[in-house]
Protein backbone atom coordinates (compact mmCIF):
# COMPACT_ATOMS: atom_id res chain seq x y z
CA UNK A 1 0.00 0.00 0.00
CA UNK A 2 1.23 3.46 -0.90
CA UNK A 3 0.87 6.03 1.87
CA UNK A 4 0.73 9.76 1.27
CA UNK A 5 1.37 11.96 4.29
CA UNK A 6 -1.01 14.67 3.06
CA UNK A 7 -3.17 15.83 0.17
CA UNK A 8 -0.30 18.09 -0.89
CA UNK A 9 2.03 15.10 -1.38
CA UNK A 10 -0.28 13.56 -4.04
CA UNK A 11 0.87 15.94 -6.78
CA UNK A 12 4.23 14.24 -7.03
CA UNK A 13 2.57 10.91 -7.82
CA UNK A 14 1.00 11.90 -11.16
CA UNK A 15 1.93 9.25 -13.72
CA UNK A 16 2.95 6.74 -11.07
CA UNK A 17 1.49 3.31 -10.40
CA UNK A 18 -0.08 2.64 -7.03
CA UNK A 19 0.54 -1.09 -7.41
CA UNK A 20 -1.74 -4.12 -7.53
CA UNK A 21 -4.30 -5.44 -5.02
CA UNK A 22 -4.67 -8.98 -3.76
CA UNK A 23 -6.90 -11.32 -5.74
CA UNK A 24 -10.54 -11.68 -4.67
CA UNK A 25 -13.05 -14.31 -5.75
CA UNK A 26 -16.25 -13.10 -7.39
CA UNK A 27 -18.97 -15.57 -6.38
CA UNK A 28 -22.27 -16.18 -8.14
CA UNK A 29 -23.97 -15.17 -4.89
CA UNK A 30 -22.43 -11.67 -5.18
CA UNK A 31 -23.65 -11.40 -8.78
CA UNK A 32 -27.17 -12.38 -7.71
CA UNK A 33 -27.15 -9.90 -4.81
CA UNK A 34 -26.17 -7.16 -7.27
CA UNK A 35 -28.99 -8.27 -9.60
CA UNK A 36 -31.45 -8.03 -6.69
CA UNK A 37 -30.16 -4.58 -5.70
CA UNK A 38 -30.39 -3.18 -9.24
CA UNK A 39 -33.29 -5.17 -10.67
CA UNK A 40 -31.06 -6.35 -13.55
CA UNK A 41 -31.83 -10.07 -13.68
CA UNK A 42 -30.70 -10.70 -17.26
CA UNK A 43 -30.06 -14.43 -17.71
CA UNK A 44 -26.35 -14.00 -18.57
CA UNK A 45 -25.92 -12.92 -14.95
CA UNK A 46 -28.45 -14.99 -13.00
CA UNK A 47 -29.28 -18.23 -14.85
CA UNK A 48 -26.27 -20.59 -14.71
CA UNK A 49 -28.03 -23.34 -16.68
CA UNK A 50 -29.01 -21.11 -19.59
CA UNK A 51 -25.68 -19.25 -19.46
CA UNK A 52 -23.78 -22.53 -20.08
CA UNK A 53 -24.99 -22.42 -23.67
CA UNK A 54 -24.66 -18.64 -23.95
CA UNK A 55 -21.84 -16.55 -25.39
CA UNK A 56 -19.59 -16.80 -22.30
CA UNK A 57 -20.24 -20.42 -21.27
CA UNK A 58 -21.15 -19.36 -17.76
CA UNK A 59 -22.80 -16.50 -15.91
CA UNK A 60 -20.86 -13.25 -15.84
CA UNK A 61 -20.79 -10.23 -13.56
CA UNK A 62 -22.67 -7.10 -14.52
CA UNK A 63 -20.37 -4.40 -15.86
CA UNK A 64 -21.55 -2.02 -13.16
CA UNK A 65 -20.81 -4.62 -10.50
CA UNK A 66 -17.30 -4.94 -11.88
CA UNK A 67 -16.63 -1.20 -11.73
CA UNK A 68 -18.28 -0.87 -8.31
CA UNK A 69 -15.81 -3.39 -6.88
CA UNK A 70 -13.22 -0.61 -7.20
CA UNK A 71 -14.73 0.83 -4.01
CA UNK A 72 -13.54 -2.33 -2.25
CA UNK A 73 -10.18 -2.68 -3.99
CA UNK A 74 -8.79 0.86 -4.29
CA UNK A 75 -8.33 1.29 -0.51
CA UNK A 76 -5.84 -1.60 -0.70
CA UNK A 77 -3.66 0.49 -3.00
CA UNK A 78 -3.27 3.80 -1.22
CA UNK A 79 -3.97 5.89 1.85
CA UNK A 80 -3.90 9.66 2.20
CA UNK A 81 -3.31 10.86 5.76
CA UNK A 82 -4.72 14.05 7.17
CA UNK A 83 -8.01 14.06 5.26
CA UNK A 84 -11.44 14.41 6.81
CA UNK A 85 -13.16 12.35 4.11
CA UNK A 86 -12.94 10.91 0.61
CA UNK A 87 -15.93 11.01 -1.74
CA UNK A 88 -16.50 8.99 -4.90
CA UNK A 89 -17.10 11.81 -7.39
CA UNK A 90 -17.74 9.55 -10.38
CA UNK A 91 -15.99 8.32 -13.48
CA UNK A 92 -14.78 10.07 -16.60
CA UNK A 93 -14.58 6.97 -18.76
CA UNK A 94 -15.43 3.31 -18.17
CA UNK A 95 -14.91 0.40 -20.55
CA UNK A 96 -15.50 -3.36 -20.16
CA UNK A 97 -13.18 -5.07 -22.67
CA UNK A 98 -13.76 -8.60 -21.29
CA UNK A 99 -16.36 -10.34 -19.10
CA UNK A 100 -15.86 -11.45 -15.50
CA UNK A 101 -17.08 -15.06 -15.24
CA UNK A 102 -18.74 -16.18 -12.03
CA UNK A 103 -16.13 -17.74 -9.77
CA UNK A 104 -13.26 -15.76 -11.32
CA UNK A 105 -10.42 -14.24 -9.36
CA UNK A 106 -10.03 -10.51 -9.97
CA UNK A 107 -7.68 -7.76 -8.82
CA UNK A 108 -7.11 -4.08 -9.50
CA UNK A 109 -4.23 -1.77 -10.27
CA UNK A 110 -4.21 2.00 -10.62
CA UNK A 111 -2.13 4.87 -11.93
CA UNK A 112 -2.48 8.44 -10.67
CA UNK A 113 -3.67 10.38 -13.73
CA UNK A 114 -4.32 13.81 -12.24
CA UNK A 115 -4.43 15.76 -9.00
CA UNK A 116 -6.32 19.04 -9.24
CA UNK A 117 -7.27 21.54 -6.55
CA UNK A 118 -11.03 22.10 -6.39
CA UNK A 119 -11.21 24.42 -3.37
CA UNK A 120 -8.95 25.40 -0.50
CA UNK A 121 -10.10 22.30 1.39
CA UNK A 122 -10.46 19.83 -1.51
CA UNK A 123 -8.39 18.06 -4.16
CA UNK A 124 -9.75 15.98 -7.02
CA UNK A 125 -7.78 12.79 -7.62
CA UNK A 126 -8.20 10.95 -10.93
CA UNK A 127 -6.99 7.36 -11.13
CA UNK A 128 -6.84 5.14 -14.18
CA UNK A 129 -7.91 1.86 -12.64
CA UNK A 130 -7.77 -1.55 -14.29
CA UNK A 131 -9.53 -4.70 -13.13
CA UNK A 132 -8.07 -7.92 -14.44
CA UNK A 133 -9.28 -11.50 -14.36
CA UNK A 134 -6.76 -14.21 -13.47
CA UNK A 135 -5.44 -16.17 -16.45
CA UNK A 136 -6.86 -13.81 -19.08
CA UNK A 137 -5.18 -11.33 -21.40
CA UNK A 138 -7.75 -8.54 -21.76
CA UNK A 139 -8.72 -6.47 -18.74
CA UNK A 140 -12.30 -6.76 -17.50
CA UNK A 141 -12.60 -3.05 -16.75
CA UNK A 142 -10.62 0.12 -17.35
CA UNK A 143 -12.05 3.18 -15.61
CA UNK A 144 -11.03 6.71 -14.79
CA UNK A 145 -12.15 6.93 -11.18
CA UNK A 146 -12.58 10.42 -9.75
CA UNK A 147 -12.24 10.90 -5.99
CA UNK A 148 -12.55 14.12 -4.04
CA UNK A 149 -10.38 14.34 -0.92
CA UNK A 150 -11.20 16.88 1.76
CA UNK A 151 -8.86 18.31 4.39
Amino acid sequence: MRTFDSIDSLGGAVGQSLGVTDWILLHQNTIEQFADATGDHQWIHTDPERARSGPFGTTVAHGYLTVSILARLLPELFEVRGISMAVNYGSNKVRFPAPVPSGARIRASAVVSAVEPVATNCVQLTLTATIEVADTIKPACVAEAVIRLYR
